[in-house]
């Protein structure tokens, strides 16, 4: 049993209070409660994902969003009859309530809290990051330092911080940077391996170069991303979903500098004064099923949308995990400036 108090909250709590009670609670879900401390429901990172894809913002209430139906138990389950739920639901947490409904405690899978995963992360680091020349004459873009330290430093800490301590770097140009500064990665509390790209492979084709195909879902991410997105909610929300690939992705608004005429035939229905278009775009973060592989050509170059589009083609589930946490992707000059501020205080 853990304490429940930093983890409940009301029903007309706000999406982004509920994320900060997730995230300060180290046990994934918040329990909705009314002023009595009555069960009211549940909430957890894959509902507010799944209501942001609704449009939901981070200031709208979580009325709506929140599991109404639970699985609970009662004081009297016995701790072996709390496993035996936990395991038939596929779930690790059960809100315990008394006959009132009201919260008593939270049953958690202890192990589930500084958890190991054997998922493999597939880096591709071989790019040659020509628009952040003449840093990049001698250093691969992934090796420029933020913060002091090297970007794919950051991304493997966090990664390691998360549990996912398998990661496999896909290698191009200047390799020998990075393989001299990770080595086997021990000193970082991961286990390193390397594919070299002879030619380049885009950010699905490298996968046919793995020595070892992965037996379980493993992350794709390109290595010149700052981000904080929990990885560990990430896979729970790809498997929960029964997902062949899961892609990353964030909001993106372009507006539009001019007021937009709508027209019927000759006649004006109205007009928009510089209106915003709200789009979801790619984040470079993936999570493939192993099989997904197999549905790449070897020995051409192919990216990651090509293989998507593949698996739509065929019917694959293909799922979106919206990004509300910071996101930068270091393209050019300006965004490299821009990471050098944001290191102090979002990542």
């Amino acid at each position: 049993m853990i304490n429940i108090s930093k983890i409940c909250l009301h029903d007309n709590a706000t999406i982004r209070e509920a994320l900060s009670v997730i995230d300060s609670g180290a046990v994934k879900i918040a329990l909705v409660v009314n002023d009595d401390n009555q069960l009211l429901g549940a909430l957890s990172d894959g509902d507010i994902r799944r209501g942001i894809l609704r449009k939901k913002t981070l200031d709208d209430s979580i009325e709506g969003i929140y599991s109404r139906d639970p699985i609970i138990a009662y004081e009297q389950h016995s701790n072996e009859e709390l496993l035996r739920l936990c395991s038939m639901n596929r779930i690790s947490q059960i809100p315990i309530v008394g006959d009132d409904k009201q919260i008593i405690n939270l049953f958690f899978l202890e192990e589930e809290l500084s958890k190991e995963y054997e998922n493999t992360v597939v880096l591709m680091v071989g790019g040659l990051g020509k628009r952040l020349r003449p840093l990049t004459d001698n250093t691969p873009k992934p090796m420029l330092k933020v913060g002091g330290k090297p970007i794919l430093q950051t991304i493997v800490e966090r990664f390691s911080k998360h549990g996912f301590t398998n990661i496999t770097m896909c290698l191009g140009y200047k390799s020998n940077v990075i393989q001299d500064f990770f080595q086997d990665g021990s000193r970082f509390g991961v286990n390193i391996d390397y594919i070299i790209e002879d030619q380049r492979m885009g950010t699905a084709g490298a996968l046919t170069l793995l020595k070892k195909k992965p037996n379980k879902s493993f992350f794709v991410m390109n290595g010149d991303l700052l981000t904080n997105v929990n990885f560990e909610k990430m896979l729970d929300f790809h498997e929960l979903n029964n997902s062949k690939a899961t892609m990353c992705v964030r909001e993106y608004d372009i507006q539009v500098p001019y007021g937009v005429v709508s027209i019927k035939d000759e006649n004006i229905c109205s007009i928009k004064e510089k209106p915003i278009h709200n789009f979801f775009v790619n984040a470079g973060i993936y999570l493939l099923e192993p099989g997904c592989i197999d549905l790449i050509p070897e020995d051409e170059f192919y990216d990651m949308t090509s293989l998507f589009e593949q698996l739509i083609v065929e019917k694959n589930k293909t799922v979106s995990f919206p990004l509300q946490e910071y996101w930068l992707d270091i393209g050019n000059h300006s965004d490299f400036s821009k990471a050098q501020n944001d290191i102090k205080t979002c990542i």
